[in-house]
């Protein structure tokens, strides 16, 4: 009897999700790219920050997410202080974000992870190869955390 309630109470405390999960990688990361866009839009649906010297706004809603990232290589980034990470998109969202990239040409890109801001880019050209990039702001510890969650590229 007192083994079915110790199991009753594990059930209820961890999620299915947790027990299915069991080691498995892809779970602990939080990456997020958001798209440049109007002020004027819906406060609720946009993030304000600072980019360049400049306010900029940028949707709330990413166009590519931790779910769509499939690999990741680090590298130190230029600041010497942190690193950056070229990550490898899957198929389906690899072409979404070819054609994001393609309508907003001149605006920016802002990727949030970790709970926080951490780098942007302005769109320069479509993004073909199916690898986004962030530049700096990763530290040694998150690195650590997407080695949990994803493969390395190559692996």
């Amino acid at each position: 009897m007192k083994s079915v309630l110790s199991l009753l109470i594990c059930l209820l405390l961890f999620p299915a999700g947790n027990l299915l999960a069991g080691g498995n990688k892809g779970k602990s990361v939080n990456i997020s790219f958001h798209i440049e866009t109007e002020g004027s839009d819906n406060p609720k649906m946009i993030i304000p920050q600072m980019i360049a010297g400049k306010q900029r706004f940028f949707r709330r809603l990413p166009e590519i997410s931790s779910k769509d990232l499939a690999a990741f290589t680090p590298f130190p980034a230029d600041d010497q202080a942190s690193y950056g990470v070229v990550f490898q998109i899957k198929g389906k969202a690899h072409q979404r974000f070819e054609a994001v990239t393609t309508d907003n040409r001149g605006r920016w890109l802002l990727c949030q992870a970790f709970g926080r801001a951490v780098d942007a880019v302005l769109i320069d050209e479509p993004v073909t190869d199916g690898a986004i990039v962030i530049w700096k702001g990763i530290t040694l510890e998150e690195v650590h955390e997407l080695d949990k969650a994803m493969p390395r590229i190559g692996e």
